[in-house]
């Protein structure tokens, strides 16, 4: 993987910036200080390994050189419309997803909100960032992160992430090696086709297409009481609920066994499924 090769894979998407780099602290960051420099709409910054990348809540994302995908979009406003920033993790979850699954035929589905698995085991995830200057939008960056080569799988995963969502890699799910820069363009065409489309129903169809455990019940946990109590109404610690689907806003919509409706917040809970008996 080079720029030269980049750009001329990717030469049909029409990109306004290429940046790559052997290596890089985070390519959320790189996009960031691209930013402040005059990074146009749609530029993508791509790194062949990533020492200090992050999921949420600050979790270390690495990526070992020549062994995955990490890369980050640039989004502006405009042309973005900051009213749908909440449906942006879900582009860049879909487009991974949909790219898997024709690319490969592999099963991908999304954890809510932003995890890739694969057969339940995590093979990447997704990461917005937005920037606000008062009340407007700076700009956004949506960071993905894929494990290609077992090599990428990150040993830093937190046991208790690896006892219920394992880590994977696409050449282990697979079976056979796969062209790095063959599954960018797929995911970077999925991604440029749904963009346009987030207000759209079919978008949302879409999503809760992608979305694991549909139908199932699960368990949904708080990580952070502060957080949890600045909720109105607060979610309770724990939660039984069988995933009904989405929300307009990708808010988390479930059934608990009271038959009450939940919806769970991005950001507010971590989802598996549940270890207790599950209601009739």
């Amino acid at each position: 993987m080079d720029q030269q090769s980049l750009e001329s894979i990717l030469v049909d998407l029409h990109l306004r910036g290429i940046r790559f780099l052997n290596t890089v602290d985070s390519t959320n960051d790189e996009a960031w200080r691209w930013i402040e420099n005059g990074a146009p709409h749609g530029a993508l910054v791509i790194a062949d390994e990533q020492t200090a990348g992050r999921g949420r809540l600050q979790r270390h994302w690495t990526t070992a050189a020549g062994s995955g995908l990490a890369f980050s979009l640039v989004l502006l406003s405009p042309p973005l419309d900051p009213r749908l920033l909440s449906r942006l993790i879900g582009v860049g979850s879909v487009a991974t997803c949909l790219a898997l699954r024709s690319q490969y035929c592999l099963p991908a589905q999304v954890k809510w909100p932003n995890d890739i698995l694969l057969d339940q085991r995590k093979a990447g995830g997704v990461l917005v960032e937005a920037r606000w200057n008062g009340e407007v939008l700076q700009g956004v960056v949506i960071g993905i992160g894929i494990n290609i080569a077992p090599k990428s799988v990150n040993p830093d995963i937190l046991p208790t992430e690896q006892l219920s969502f394992p880590a994977t890699c696409i050449e282990d799910a697979l079976g056979r090696p796969v062209d790095r820069m063959e599954l960018l363009h797929a995911i970077l065409l999925e991604f440029f086709s749904w963009f346009p489309k987030l207000n759209l129903p079919d978008f949302m169809e879409a999503w809760e297409n992608c979305l694991a455990y549909r139908n199932q019940w699960v368990e949904l946990s708080s990580w952070n009481e502060a957080l949890q109590s600045a909720q109105e109404p607060a979610l309770p610690q724990v939660t039984i609920g069988k995933v009904i689907g989405l929300n307009a806003d990708g808010s988390l919509q479930l059934m608990a066994r009271s038959g009450k409706l939940v919806t769970a917040q991005v950001g507010e809970i971590h989802l598996r499924p549940t270890s207790f008996p599950q209601p009739g």
